[in-house]
């Protein structure tokens, strides 16, 4: 891969990190002591604990929120992967074969770690 192309995938890497971040910040918000770096906050309307149906849908959009937030951070963390790749001048190498990655399938998805051969294996 010349440095023009690694310099798209770079930029569309950091354009996909930007989005995922904003997501996340709309559901949770920055904690450095969580694991993941990102925590789920609940949401900013006063529930009445007496209305048991409004405290089950607060807790039933919790956990669909903390299924996103695990889904988008599994995702932050193959673009930041990517990103390191770069820098070491690993990227669009396929982890399984050491062969380039096919472009078609870093376009779709610049975080890939394998090439298309190797996705139904």
């Amino acid at each position: 891969m010349n440095k023009k192309d690694t310099e798209y995938f770079k930029n569309k890497l950091f354009a996909e990190k930007a989005a995922i971040e904003e997501e996340l910040s709309s559901i949770g918000s920055r904690n450095p002591r969580s694991a993941s770096g990102w925590e789920v906050t609940g949401n900013k309307i006063e529930v009445d604990p007496a209305d048991e149906n409004e405290t089950a849908d607060k807790m039933e959009e919790f956990e669909e929120n903390s299924g996103i937030a695990e889904q988008l951070e599994k995702q932050l963390g193959e673009i930041t992967n990517a990103l390191a790749k770069i820098d070491t001048d690993k990227y669009g190498i396929c982890e399984k074969c050491g062969e380039p990655i096919e472009r078609e399938r870093l376009e779709v998805n610049p975080s890939s770690r394998i090439s298309i051969k190797h996705t139904h294996k």
